[in-house]
């Protein structure tokens, strides 16, 4: 039986892909500086220069959990056509939308006793839960069963690494990440933190670094020792507006192995609050979490 595949903005895919591969994107609800906004999905269509240089002037965003009706909503429509649906969502982690998600899947199967609705938590922001609605999107071109992509997709899970570091400490305490003491005196040491989602989902630092340089050659080396078959992957960068050394970096990881596939854009915004203008991100598969 055919499956839809369901993401949200945070998944920071392209248009271009999400159309090549179907894939359905759900709204993400915002408020920039008072203002009510609905970020689609597509990071391309999105002027996120102008929303990068906002936050760097000191905006104030504001984000909103995707609840359940979004899900009924969007979810009912390919059920009453006779297709299964698969969501992949954000870290359970650092958001309630997968629970929001689960609730509406219950509703729904008890409505459509036929039909099978799966939630995937993909324990990561941005490109984890990209790369894993990608790859839900190749298991249905195998003529994967429902079922048999979903289970794929939950083991594939802990085997997705996201490593990223930021620029300025600040945004991240304003999220509660780091303590004022700690951005305050990485600030003045120039301290960059390399962060990833660990086995649980949450944002966690992994180490510090003095300066971007380094920071950047410990996500290299990370990706260098922890990656298996790249030449096989689509793997993913994303930046907070610093395409610059997005693509250095994506040089440097082309260096050592060529991806069958490189997705490199900006940082969609619903997540791009939080970590804010500079961070730089790598997303790929490799050994378990």
């Amino acid at each position: 039986m055919a499956f839809t595949v369901f993401t949200d903005g945070c998944s920071n895919l392209p248009g271009r892909i999400l159309s090549e591969l179907d894939i359905r994107v759900l709204p993400c609800s915002y408020v920039l500086d008072g203002v009510p906004g609905t970020y689609e999905g597509d990071i391309d269509a999105f002027d996120t220069h102008t929303y990068y240089e906002k936050l760097r002037s000191g905006s104030e965003m504001k984000t909103s959990l995707l609840n359940t009706h979004l899900f009924l909503t969007h979810f009912r429509p390919e059920l009453e056509q006779g297709n299964d649906v698969i969501y992949i969502g954000m870290s359970s982690g650092i958001s309630g939308t997968i629970q929001a998600a689960r609730i509406a899947a219950d509703e729904l199967m008890e409505e459509f006793p036929g039909r099978i609705v799966r939630v995937i938590d993909s324990l990561g922001a941005g490109f984890g839960p990209g790369l894993l609605s990608c790859r839900a999107a190749d298991l249905r071109t195998e003529d994967k069963t429902t079922a048999e992509a979903a289970d794929i997709l939950d083991a594939e899970v802990p085997h997705l690494l996201q490593y990223f570091t930021v620029d300025d400490l600040n945004f991240l305490k304003r999220t509660g990440r780091v303590s004022g003491a700690t951005a305050a005196i990485g600030t003045v040491l120039n301290i960059k933190p390399l962060l990833w989602g660990d086995p649980t989902g949450h944002i966690v630092a992994l180490q510090k670094c003095r300066g971007r340089k380094k920071a950047m050659d410990a996500i290299v080396e990370l990706y260098r020792t922890r990656a298996i078959h790249p030449e096989k992957q689509r793997i993913a960068i994303s930046h907070g507006d610093c395409l610059e050394e997005a693509e250095l970096l994506a040089k440097r990881i082309c260096e050592i192995c060529q991806p069958k596939e490189l997705i490199l854009c900006a940082h969609e915004p619903f997540t791009g609050a939080h970590v804010g203008p500079g961070m730089l991100a790598l997303f790929f598969f490799g050994e378990t979490r």
